[in-house]
């Protein structure tokens, strides 16, 4: 009697547990995304649209993932506000841009004289950099993962030649991130302006000069209908973007929905990366071909010297700053140090002896 009581137990506890795990498997999670861009924006808009669409497939939609453009929620830059309220589960954007919330996010999109796009990736997963991210993010209740990288990225729109560090003085710029910390020590003033507001905030002289990107999204803007000078970067060598996501929402998904997102979102952004030097190439190309008026140039030593000054006494006083500050900057430095041997022996070399 006792002994088929037992049985009848055991068999009822397992059907109940396979009832529970087919439905679990059956059930359907619905998430909202928030993106810092307008809606169809081209490589940023197309890298979110493909993650979501990864997640799609992969999970047999069992996530289902709902994109909102900046068009819809009116708030480019409170992404992170609204992840970390919930009212969104996810968002893409950039981590420079929550500097003012917690001055250690900027590091984790690119520094001025930093590692490239190839060097960075390899920190983030290699080095010990996504670690970093989310102990900085965490406290938050947010997660961040590599959301796209840009590379390097070029230094801007400016009605005016540079001539001098003089010519900085004064010049009210939009320049986001550790770049405008930079140059704002040698007397220009940055400012930060969503990418929808830029042509108009231009045009219209409320700014003096714009960095954005490069030539894969700069030239459909029409920045050089109003500033003709385009220099060569330094101050974004390795722009990574963010998909940033509410931590309480990504623990209610079971263990393989997890998965499925960090692998689509790994794999959207390493593929916005070949687009970025897709499209930078095409339209380069075409700027050299159709825009006459366009002037590349490159900053003078004199005022690269300054920008390098700044940026090093910058960094020495942010070490000081705050001890997890310390210890980004530092394992930033050291991965640098020991990657940047083999980027020049490979790839400078390389670029060297070939056509």
């Amino acid at each position: 009697m006792f002994k088929h009581a037992f049985k009848t137990l055991i068999i009822s506890t397992l059907m109940f547990s396979s009832t529970a795990a087919m439905a679990e498997m059956e059930k359907t999670y619905r998430w909202r995304l928030a993106e810092t861009w307008p809606k169809d924006f081209p490589v940023f808009g197309y890298t979110v649209k493909s993650m979501a669409q990864r997640v799609k497939v992969m999970s047999n939609d069992r996530l289902v993932i709902t994109i909102d453009s900046k068009n819809k929620h009116k708030a480019p830059l409170g992404i992170f506000d609204m992840v970390r309220a919930g009212q969104y589960q996810m968002g893409h954007s950039a981590s420079y841009y929550w500097k003012g919330k917690d001055l250690n996010t900027m590091f984790f999109t690119t520094r001025p004289f930093g590692m490239t796009a190839t060097e960075q990736y390899a920190w983030f997963y290699y080095g010990g950099g996504m670690e970093l991210m989310q102990k900085t993010y965490q406290p938050y209740g947010l997660l961040s993962f590599p959301g796209g990288n840009t590379g390097n990225q070029m230094g801007g729109w400016f009605r005016k030649e540079i001539n001098s560090v003089e010519d900085l003085k004064g010049l009210k710029m939009r320049i986001p991130g550790f770049a405008g910390e930079v140059i704002s020590k040698l007397g220009a003033s940055p400012v930060n302006i969503p990418a929808g507001e830029l042509y108009t905030a231009l045009e219209r002289n409320t700014i003096d000069a714009l960095e954005w990107v490069g030539p894969s999204l700069d030239l459909r803007m029409g920045f050089q209908k109003v500033a003709p000078f385009y220099y060569t970067g330094w101050h974004e060598p390795a722009t990574e973007l963010q998909f940033l996501i509410n931590e309480k929402a990504f623990n209610t998904l079971p263990k393989d929905l997890q998965e499925i997102l960090v692998i689509a979102m790994r794999a959207s952004a390493y593929d916005m990366y070949a687009q970025s030097m897709h499209e930078n190439a095409i339209n380069l190309e075409k700027i050299h071909k159709e825009h006459p008026e366009i002037q590349i140039k490159t900053f003078p030593s004199n005022v690269m010297l300054k920008l390098q000054q700044a940026n090093d006494e910058l960094i020495e006083q942010f070490k000081k700053s705050d001890p997890l500050t310390k210890e980004i900057i530092e394992s930033q430095e050291h991965y640098q140090g020991i990657a940047r041997p083999w980027t020049r022996i490979s790839d400078q070399t390389y670029l060297e002896i070939s056509q």
